[in-house]
């Protein structure tokens, strides 16, 4: 019989701390990895002729509130503000001054008319204006 109780407590003590596990907040997908860019609405030109050399890739620090990477062609970081499904970015900081063709200005006019985001099923990230995806990312190792 005390055996019976022993195996009864310790199953439910499992149980209860496997439902008191703490899920993930909002927008922690978000973090710690890079997402570079595979689709962008806007200018009727192909991706790859907008891209040719490199994709725009950005990731987001959770601590500083700055979003960075690069636009194509070059460096940019930015504040960001999140919450829960709405996002914005503020101007970009001081990039490098390289022109690379057309892709990096569409790519930051698109960014600064994102107000929201999601994940679509295969967990691709969509930065959204409304509710249409504005840009797409897909992940990438940093």
């Amino acid at each position: 019989m005390k055996h019976n109780t022993l195996m009864l407590v310790t199953v439910l003590t499992l149980l209860f701390g496997a439902c008191g596990t703490v899920k993930n907040e909002k927008g922690n997908d978000l973090f710690g990895s890079a997402w570079e860019l595979e689709y962008i609405t806007g200018k009727r030109i192909a991706f790859d002729g907008l891209f040719p050399d490199k994709k725009p890739r950005i990731s987001f620090e959770k601590d500083s509130g700055k979003a960075m990477g690069n636009s194509g062609c070059n460096g940019y970081s930015s504040d960001y503000a999140l919450d829960g499904n709405t996002l914005s970015f503020g101007d970009p900081g001081p990039t490098t001054m390289m022109y690379c063709g057309e892709g990096e200005p569409e790519f930051l006019k698109a960014i600064k008319k994102v107000n929201g985001y999601s994940f679509d099923k295969e967990g691709k990230l969509n930065l959204l204006m409304d509710d249409l995806p504005v840009l797409r990312f897909k992940k990438v190792i940093p």
